[in-house]
Parts: structure tokens; C-alpha cells; sequence
């Protein structure tokens, strides 16, 4: 299905809103509308939730919360978002890095740290997170409200495996990124782009043999039911970006600019409090449901076995960003160091 099917497919499932009406200025004032990745309760639904309910409650205006699959995929929130249908959009670096390079930076292995106290300061103190990244997002398009984290990744397979030649032959289930594709061929394994809607099927029907997420995503998609093995092999956390439509944010008035700034800050606050023990409660969740789940927590041997294949993705993210990749890439590295 090309761009103009999608986006007119998209004109019919929002209801109450006229085509006209979505494509002039009467588009952009008070009910605005706001499109994420996730399921009702996840991550992304309670930063969305907490985001309208700052807006509603200081501001005449009203805000439609769209979850996963609601208006499609990823892609298409991304594209509806770029053609001013949406006024705010939740997406992943991971699926935003083929509009901006430099976002794959996220997939880079055990660049990040993954104890939540280093993670919060780094997401609130980065020069990186907080200054670089708004101007690579703006010159798409887009005004970067905030990044945020929402959980440590964690490999599922068909059978438990520690070290990278446990991973030959696995195909592991990647987002359309190629950055994260570098890092499981780096790992051993063979990285398999699939888009989300198909991931259950193919991991039941073994065409895949496994894939990553965070724990609460895990539980909530009940993906330990066809993917058992749990592996925390502590490469990285799951980031993701709230943005809004650049002409829409620059059309704003000053005081709702400052709603809408204030409004993320906000719900920033709140779900780091969301997140804290979440991955343990989901990870109860998991074990209490099935009997045949396995948790398997690598050794500080065994992750060095895999950190020592991250250099070759540095190298493939330098390649893929170019110069301003490099930069950014040792920004991130100073602002880690500064923790």
C-alpha cells in the first residue's frame, strides 16, 4: 500500500473529523491528536495519558489519544504525523532511524547503562538527549517534546543460549532498523526485520526463533507464551521520543507552547515513577502465568563475550551517520562519562 492509500485509509478511521477539516487551519486548534506504539496500559499509553491530562486540565483544549494499530503501524503514525493529520506522535528511535540516522544510536550495545538510577540522570542531564537531538528531529520536520526510557531489553528465544555461538543460526526479530540488525549479526544470530502485528504469529510457527523488548512489553503482548527463554544480557534500554508536527508546534501561541513544553515535562516525571519496579512486577507476571518460562540473567564473563562485537556496530553507526553520527556519538560517550 503506497503513502497517498495509507494516509487516505487514515482520513476514514478518524471519526467525527471531516477530510476538509483535517488538511486546514481548523486542524490545528483545540482537539488535538496524538497517535502511539503500545497497548492500552503500557508505556507510551500512560506518558500519552499523563500528556492529556496536563493539557485538559490547564487548557481549554482536548486531546484524542490513538493507540497501536488504531491508525497502523509505526510507519504510518510517523507519515500522518510529517502530513499534519497528527499533532503528536510516539515513536521509537528504532523505527525512526531510518528518517534520522543518528537516532539508531540507541541500538548501539552496552553503550547505555542499565541501572535505572544512571538511566533517569542520563535521560535527564545528556547535552546529547536534551540539546543534539532536538535539531536533528527538526530538521524533519518534527519539535522534540521529550525522550524518555521505558524499560531494559531482553532477548526471548526458543531455547536458553549465553554466548554468541549459541546464537548462530537464530533468526531474532528485529524493528525495520538497520542499525539493530548490525547488532544481532554482530551477536551471532540472524537479525529478521518484521513489522510488530506479525511477531506472535512468526514466533509460534518458529520462522523466527526469537526477539527483544522490554519485560513489560514481553508480559503485556504475552510473547513468553510462544518465546519461553528469557535473557537478560544487559546491551541496552528501550528509548523512545515524543515529538509533535514542527508546523503545528511553530503555529502554537506562546502560552500553548509553553502548555505543550510543560505538559511533557510533565508526563516525563511521571512515568519514571510508572517505570520503577515495572519490570520486576511484569517479570512476577510472566513467571506466575507459565511454568514453562526459563529467566536466565548473564554473568559478567558471558556479557563480555558479547561486548566485546560492539565496536563493529560503533563502526556501522559511524558509517550509517556520517559526521554528525561521530559527534554525536562522542557526546554520548562524555555525558556518560560525566555520570
Amino acid at each position: 500500500m503506497n503513502k497517498q492509500h495509507r494516509l487516505k485509509r487514515t482520513l476514514k478511521q478518524l471519526t467525527g473529523l471531516s477530510a476538509l477539516a483535517l488538511f486546514t487551519c481548523s486542524a490545528y486548534a483545540d482537539n488535538w491528536r496524538y497517535a502511539h506504539e503500545e497497548y492500552a496500559g503500557d508505556v507510551q499509553d500512560v506518558y500519552a495519558y499523563k500528556f492529556k491530562e496536563y493539557i485538559e486540565d490547564n487548557s481549554d483544549h482536548t486531546l484524542k489519544v490513538y493507540r497501536f494499530g488504531e491508525l497502523g503501524e509505526s510507519d504510518d503514525i510517523m507519515e500522518q504525523t510529517q502530513a499534519g493529520i497528527l499533532n503528536f506522535v510516539n515513536q521509537s528511535p528504532g523505527f525512526t532511524g531510518a528518517l534520522i540516522p543518528e537516532a539508531q544510536i540507541f541500538f548501539i550495545p552496552y553503550l547505555m547503562p542499565t541501572d535505572m538510577k544512571s538511566v533517569v540522570k542520563f535521560f535527564r542531564e545528556s547535552k546529547a538527549i536534551n540539546e543534539d537531538f532536538p535539531k536533528l528531529y527538526s530538521e524533519k520536520g518534527l519539535e522534540l517534546l521529550k525522550m524518555y526510557p521505558e524499560g531494559e531489553m531482553v532477548v526471548t528465544l526458543d531455547e536458553v543460549a549465553t554466548t554468541p555461538k549459541e546464537l548462530n543460526n537464530k533468526k531474532i526479530r528485529v524493528m525495520t532498523n538497520p542499525l539493530l540488525s548490525e547488532t544481532y549479526s554482530a551477536f551471532g544470530a540472524t537479525p529478521t526485520p518484521l513489522p510488530w502485528g506479525e511477531v506472535y504469529g512468526a514466533l509460534q510457527t518458529n520462522m523466527i526463533q526469537g526477539h527483544e523488548n522490554p519485560i513489560f512489553w514481553i508480559e503485556s503482548g504475552k510473547l513468553y507464551e510462544v518465546s519461553p527463554n528469557l535473557i537478560f544480557t544487559g546491551h541496552g534500554w528501550f528509548t523512545t521520543a515524543m515529538m509533535a508536527n514542527q508546523d503545528f508546534y511553530n503555529g502554537l501561541s506562546s502560552e500553548d507552547k509553553t502548555l505543550v513544553q510543560e505538559a511533557a515535562d510533565y508526563a516525563f516525571e511521571e512515568i519514571l515513577g510508572h517505570i520503577d519496579g515495572l519490570a520486576d512486577s511484569s517479570l512476577k507476571k510472566i513467571t506466575d502465568s507459565s511454568s514453562k518460562v526459563t529467566v536466565t540473567r548473564l554473568t559478567d564473563e558471558q556479557i563480555e563475550a558479547f561486548k566485546e562485537r560492539s565496536p563493529q556496530v560503533e563502526e556501522k553507526f559511524i558509517d550509517m551517520a556520517g559526521d554528525s553520527g561521530k559527534a554525536l556519538l562522542e557526546q554520548f560517550k562524555q555525558d556518560l562519562k560525566d555520570l
